[in-house]
């Protein structure tokens, strides 16, 4: 008799996909959009999420779809930063929107295996950790 099925199968694939995904995101430095002092965010199905690009191409394409022109200030961060760092230092629940607006797309939600446990939703159903860090809604913006 199998000790798995495919489906058991199937599901290990795609988690160890999610985890090499992630991995990648933790080494590669990301674009941050700046707006109103703090970093570009937007919020979606009840959690913020900071905008991230891979390249500045993929940050140029987002602008033109909002239909802003020109240069778009931006900090440089290593994703593992971003998660291990700035996430947890917020006073909400908040993940990366990882190039939002092309083919290839990324949410990194704030939970175990991502972020800290600390700053994952289903660590403590209560509140998130006190933080200070700045993001800053964009206007009108979605993830």
């Amino acid at each position: 008799m199998s000790g798995g099925t495919a489906a058991d199968g199937r599901v290990d694939h795609v988690r160890d996909e999610a985890a090499a995904m992630v991995g990648e995101f933790r080494r590669r430095l990301v674009l941050v959009p700046l707006h109103d002092g703090g970093l570009m965010s937007a919020e979606l199905g009840g959690l913020r999420w900071i905008y991230a690009f891979t390249s500045q191409e993929a940050l140029a394409a987002f602008a033109r779809g909002r239909g802003v022109g020109g240069d778009w200030e931006f900090r440089t961060l290593y994703g593992a930063r971003l998660l291990d760092e700035v996430i947890p230092s917020l006073d909400f629940w908040c993940g990366v929107a990882l190039d939002v607006g092309s083919e290839g797309g990324e949410l990194l939600p704030p939970v175990r295996g991502i972020v800290p446990e600390r700053a994952a939703v289903e660590a403590a159903m209560g509140e998130p950790a006190t933080g200070s860090a700045a993001v800053v809604p964009g206007e009108g913006a979605e993830a």
